[in-house]
């Protein structure tokens, strides 16, 4: 079989591997100049957080999550499976009481605890929650390695190319353009994220930390040479490129809270992007005849995208459907 990938964010590139993988003669379009310079992967967080997750999201999240940690550092050598830590400020430590009931697999650790799995936190909270089993990446790292598998497989990457304007000769499309694909798919709506990439020198972090607050939420997420990319907003927006002024200064003000020496951090990188979500903000695999789509991804696009390219291949070389991911369409919806 003959497969077309429209797009090579991380959706259509898992999807790519996954085909190839299955014996299909891929090639991947990208109408951008270079890997990830339209993807809204570029903005992404990395983390590997089915429990986490699941204080906001769906069963089928958790579930299908599990998939990426055995996924990613076969396909990224960069994968760091040290766990997730969540914490709240001491005023607010009923906020972890919430969250630990609408999830599980986690270690509450008490203030002992928190300093001996990071010991540049210590002192500063009274207690927190461990998930021991997750994981993270960069994503600016992980779509390279992605490549890399898929140039194994003999898979071509072409860039600055519309495949809509020039479809290309395929028994099969699979279009993975994100937001970009409500020309064919009306019922997707934009989440835009906003984050914040910082250098701060005085600041050692291990894993991601999640800071709850009732009104202001926030991760940070460790990479190298002293980085920290700091996110957390999810605004109903379908505007791309603004960082509003409030949202950085309640990242911002987050990061201080976590620990002061943020609050001398060099500001290396503002960015903002839309996700792609549907009304339950599950992913969905469609096909409408020759026509597959991927999308929906929402916040979860590293987490998902692993089970989303596996169900895609079983759908379209198995016939298998799963009950509110696959649909078969009998026109655009």
């Amino acid at each position: 079989m003959r497969v077309a990938v429209i797009g090579a964010g991380v959706a259509g590139l898992t999807a790519a591997l996954a085909f190839a993988r299955r014996g299909c003669e891929v090639r991947v379009y990208e109408r951008g100049p270079s890997l990830g310079a339209t993807s809204c992967s570029r903005y992404a967080g990395g983390m590997l957080a089915p429990w986490c997750e699941r204080e906001s999201a769906e069963p089928q999240v958790v579930e299908l999550g599990r998939e990426a940690l055995a996924y990613w550092p076969k396909v990224h050598p960069g994968t760091l499976q040290h766990g997730s830590l969540v914490l709240a400020p001491r005023r607010d430590e009923r906020e972890l009481d919430r969250f630990a009931r609408r999830t599980s697999r986690y270690q509450t650790l008490d203030a002992d605890g928190l300093a001996e799995l990071e010991p540049d936190l210590a002192g500063r909270f009274g207690r927190g929650l461990f998930f021991a089993d997750e994981a993270h990446l960069d994503p600016r790292a992980a779509l390279p390695s992605l490549a890399d598998r898929l140039a194994e497989q003999g898979v071509p990457i072409r860039f600055g190319v519309d495949a809509l304007a020039e479809p290309p000769k395929a028994d099969l499309r699979v279009d993975c353009r994100g937001l970009a694909a409500r020309d064919r798919l009306a019922d997707l709506r934009g989440v835009k994220g906003e984050m914040l990439i910082l250098r701060c020198r005085d600041v050692t972090l291990n894993r991601p930390v999640r800071l709850l607050h009732p009104r202001f939420p926030l991760y940070i997420v460790p990479r190298p040479d002293n980085l920290f990319m700091v996110g957390a907003t999810m605004i109903e927006s379908d505007e791309r490129s603004r960082v509003t002024a409030r949202s950085m200064v309640e990242l911002l003000n987050a990061a201080y809270a976590l620990h002061p020496a943020f609050g001398e951090a060099e500001i290396v990188e503002i960015g903002a992007d839309v996700r792609p979500a549907f009304a339950d903000n599950l992913p969905r695999v469609r096909r409408d005849g020759d026509n597959l789509y991927l999308n929906g991804l929402f916040r979860h696009g590293f987490l998902l995208s692993p089970a989303l390219a596996r169900i895609a291949t079983e759908l379209v070389l198995d016939n298998q459907q799963i009950q509110g991911i696959t649909e078969i369409t009998g026109g655009h919806k």
